[in-house]
């Protein structure tokens, strides 16, 4: 099993929510965060006022996938959520020891 964490744009998020549905993602778990890479932030314009910002929101999303579609998973993001301009995000991928179902108790793959 894979615990996969991708860092979005977040208008890009309904679009990878889908394509990872049609994959055959159960259930991810999305977080709103602020951060910044190479970038290093942006200028903005606020009442007239330009200011500068070093952290942009982004998206964060968690996928629990078992390793036959792990590698599925994240070609559908990084197509589904790539741009072509800085600041699209990442996608890192870790091996997950175990999962428990809190309901049923189920463990492992059966619990995704």
């Amino acid at each position: 099993m894979k615990f996969i964490i991708a860092i979005i744009k977040p208008f890009k998020l309904d679009e990878v929510r889908e394509a990872l549905g049609n994959i055959g993602v159960t259930g991810m778990t999305v977080s709103e965060v602020k951060g910044f890479g190479r970038q290093k932030g942006q200028t903005e314009i606020y009442r007239g006022a330009e200011y500068s910002t070093n952290m942009l929101p982004k998206v964060k999303i968690e996928i629990a996938a078992s390793d036959d579609i792990a590698a599925q998973v994240i070609e559908a993001i990084q197509h589904t959520a790539c741009t072509q301009a800085i600041g699209d995000g990442k996608i890192f991928m870790f091996d997950l020891g175990s999962v428990t179902r809190i309901r049923t108790g189920e463990t492992g793959e059966l619990a995704l």
